[in-house]
C-alpha cells in the first residue's frame, strides 16, 4: 500500500506542474483570441506580440520619443491615472527595462552581528535624500508570491551573492526548492553528514 501512495504521489509531482502549465497557456490563447473576436486558435497571441513588438520598436525611434514624452507629461498631470501609470511603468522597469533593479542580488545580515539571513536585491545605494546615510535599499521578494518587502539596510550588513539575478530570484521565489542552489541531502539532516 506505501508504495502505491509513493506512485500516487511521483505522478502527481510530474503530472500537476505540466497539466498546470498547459492549462494556464491554453486558457491565455483562448481568452486573448476571445477578446480580439478572432476565429484562429493563437492568432490573437501572435497579434499582441506583434503590436508589442511594434510599440517597442516605435518607442525606440527618435521621432516618437517625443511624442510619447508628451503623453507621459499629460498622464503625469492627471491624478489617479498619474499613479496607476507610474507604479505600472515603474514595476515593468524594475524587472525588464532599461533601469533594471533586481540586477544585484545580497544577503543581508538582520541583526548586526548575527547570523540569520535573508537573500534580496539592491534597489538604491543611497538613502542620503531621505535622511539616512549609510543606507541602502533593498527588496525582499516573498516566496510563492508576487509580493515582498523594502527593507533600509545599513550598508554593512549587506553582502553580494556571487550568482545571477535570475537564478537568486528563482530560489527565493521557490522557497529555495529551485534555482541552482543544491539541495539537502535526502538523509533527513540539514547539515551534510560528517
Amino acid at each position: 500500500m506505501r508504495r502505491l501512495a509513493n506512485y500516487f504521489l511521483r505522478g502527481l509531482v510530474v503530472l500537476a506542474p505540466l497539466v498546470i502549465t498547459l492549462w494556464i497557456t491554453y486558457e491565455l490563447f483562448r481568452r486573448v483570441d476571445g477578446l480580439l473576436g478572432l476565429p484562429i486558435p493563437g492568432l490573437g497571441l501572435v497579434l499582441t506580440v506583434a503590436v508589442i513588438t511594434t510599440f517597442g520598436f516605435l518607442a525606440s525611434n527618435l521621432i516618437t520619443r517625443g511624442w510619447l514624452a508628451a503623453l507621459e507629461s499629460v498622464f503625469a498631470r492627471l491624478p489617479f491615472v498619474r499613479l496607476l501609470y507610474s507604479s505600472t511603468r515603474d514595476l515593468l522597469d524594475a524587472f525588464v527595462g532599461e533601469k533594471r533593479r533586481f540586477d544585484r542580488p545580497v544577503a543581508i545580515t538582520l541583526t548586526p552581528g548575527g547570523t540569520l539571513k535573508a537573500m534580496g536585491f539592491v534597489t538604491r545605494d543611497s538613502l542620503d535624500v531621505l535622511g539616512m546615510p549609510g543606507y541602502v535599499a533593498v527588496y525582499l521578494p516573498q516566496s510563492y508570491n508576487f509580493a515582498g518587502n523594502l527593507l533600509m539596510v545599513p550598508a554593512a550588513q549587506v553582502e553580494p551573492v556571487p550568482a545571477e539575478s535570475a537564478d537568486v530570484m528563482t530560489f527565493i521565489v521557490s522557497g529555495g526548492v529551485s534555482g541552482g542552489a543544491t539541495q539537502a541531502p535526502r538523509n533527513g539532516s540539514v547539515l551534510p553528514p560528517a
